[in-house]
């Protein structure tokens, strides 16, 4: 069975960072009433935010309504923005409260947390029909095995590529708590890739 190599520790790139420097522009922009940034800043952002809130909660039909709010309250407190961090720094730190939010408003009722829901609602945020997407599906397999705070900063870092510092802020850490989780998270991954690729066991027939 082939299995999916583990994401490098490189980020992204120049691209990510002119993304992060175009999309804290727009939010800047936005932030001053201009309707066009707004979009862009919305359409740059929107399937981040479907991916990470997708890796948090266990409920895959909460994705898209948690996005919404997310999207919703950031629309809202534009007017709190200063561009200190980048805006989609700032707008996984909203995530993660939409989704904790969501948490204690339904308090009173169990929380789903099977593997299965939880991969549901990660593959419903993933770009199907693109090269390397079963790949990523098996990914998501081996994600499944790993504790939540692990896997919330390995899919921060190396699946969303915000940079370590910025991932912290998000997961209101320390960065060297976030470079632990990652460093745990990578062994984990190589070694169920390794477990993955063992060939299996001949059997002697009579």
């Amino acid at each position: 069975m082939m299995t999916p190599a583990l994401p490098t520790s490189r980020h992204k790139g120049a691209t990510t960072t002119a993304l992060d420097e175009s999309t804290t522009a727009w939010a800047l922009a936005a932030r001053g009433g201009d309707a066009d940034a707004v979009d862009h800043f919305v359409r740059a952002l929107h399937r981040d935010v479907q991916r990470y809130v997708a890796h948090l909660c266990a409920d895959p039909q909460a994705v898209d309504d948690l996005a919404q709010d997310t999207f919703l309250r950031a629309l809202g407190s534009l007017h709190r923005f200063e561009g200190r961090s980048s805006a989609r720094a700032w707008l996984l730190s909203i995530a993660r409260r939409a989704v904790i939010d969501s948490y204690r408003y339904a308090a009173a009722r169990p929380r789903l947390a099977d593997v299965p829901d939880w991969r549901t609602a990660v593959e419903l945020a993933q770009p199907q029909g693109l090269p390397g997407f079963d790949d990523g599906i098996a990914l998501l397999d081996l994600l499944a095995a790993l504790p939540q705070e692990r896997r919330e900063a390995f899919v921060l870092t190396q699946l969303l590529g915000l940079p370590y510092a910025e991932a912290a802020e998000v997961s209101d850490c320390p960065v060297g708590t976030v470079r632990s989780r990652v460093a745990r998270a990578r062994a984990t991954l190589t070694h169920l890739l390794d477990e993955a690729d063992r060939p299996e066991p001949a059997v002697l027939v009579g």
